[in-house]
């Protein structure tokens, strides 16, 4: 590899961008993977992803798909930026001998970018979840309301209705209300709730995508010294994202449960970690671990395509008018 000295701002700028870029697009779906996730057995109010987009267009308008996406625009930037930078930064010092990097070191490279990451994304994930389940814990209450009509044999019309009444009033609390009232009542540790599980999550995943998305760019360059194409390095970003999404699903429920601070009357609360898996295995059973699977593979698949173009590109090299360096061909 060569010894050239990599641009963190430009990695940085690179980060943001497409971190921006594919937030915007595929935010909705990681609305659903967070209610789908919420939602224990027998209180179902979503059957699947697309059930869950159209009951929410319904009874939230079209913007009730992006409850969330203010605070995650505005951390997302630091938070891809920090995770891809950190893996750059990791891999550049992890060779500087002059060795091709081994698989253990681009692994290690990895870990050390989803320690980083966490400094924002554990803030950015507790405000984010709060927004998003609003939402679902309002119609799972608008359900149980109508039980008792039920009973009485009115609640077949009663919900036939429940979704199609209309943007249903709900009581809007802003990303910077719930900040000042995490501070106010929690400190800076109740930003930080989940931190565990998230560490649990992010590194498991930074260990997998980063090497294998390394190792398959590598099938698409021509040669050593040139970079694969474009397309390739979005397919690469996609079938490496995916696969490490579906890997860690099982610790992302448990760092939503986690940090969803608001629950239904009949929602269980958790302790910790270990207390959370334990009941969802007691009253939910394994299978439960694998919710909002499809959903988060459909998030992070295009989400690290994109990411990978912008770095394919060399958007914050041309910012800076510099020329494009990308580690990954090392």
């Amino acid at each position: 590899m060569s010894q050239q000295q990599i641009s963190l701002p430009a990695k940085l700028i690179n980060g943001g961008v497409a971190g921006t870029v594919g937030v915007t697009c595929v935010f909705p779906i990681d609305l659903a993977k967070t209610r789908l996730q919420n939602q224990r057995s027998g209180q179902q109010v979503y059957r699947n992803m697309m059930d869950c987009l159209i009951k929410t267009v319904r009874s939230e308008g079209y913007f009730g798909m992006y409850r969330g996406a203010a605070v995650n625009l505005t951390l997302v930037t630091p938070e891809k930026a920090i995770k891809l930078a950190a893996n750059d930064f990791f891999r550049h010092k992890l060779s500087q001998d002059g060795s091709k990097l081994t698989v253990l070191k681009e692994m290690l490279a990895g870990c050390g970018a989803g320690m980083c990451q966490v400094i924002v994304t554990t803030p950015m994930e507790m405000l984010k979840i709060q927004l998003q389940d609003a939402g679902r814990l309002a119609a799972q209450q608008r359900n149980l309301a109508v039980l008792p009509a039920m009973k009485l044999g009115a609640g077949n019309a009663m919900l036939s209705c429940s979704y199609s009444g209309g943007p249903a009033p709900m009581l809007r609390v802003s990303a910077t209300q719930l900040t000042q009232e995490l501070l106010r009542t929690r400190g800076i540790p109740g930003l930080y709730t989940g931190l565990g599980a998230t560490l649990m999550r992010d590194i498991p995943f930074s260990v997998v995508y980063f090497p294998l998305f390394a190792h398959l760019n590598r099938l698409g360059q021509p040669s050593e010294m040139e970079k694969a194409p474009f397309y390739w390095s979005f397919i690469s970003g996609c079938a490496a994202g995916c696969t490490a999404a579906v890997a860690v699903n099982p610790c992302d429920v448990i760092k939503t449960r986690l940090q969803s601070l608001k629950k239904s009357t009949s929602e269980e609360t958790y302790s910790g970690v270990v207390d959370c898996v334990s009941k969802i295995m007691q009253k939910e059973g394994p299978g439960a671990f694998l919710k909002g699977a499809s959903c988060r593979a459909l998030i992070i698949a295009p989400l690290f395509g994109i990411v990978q173009v912008v770095y394919f590109i060399g958007v914050g090299e041309f910012v800076l008018g510099q020329s494009s360096f990308n580690l990954y061909s090392s």
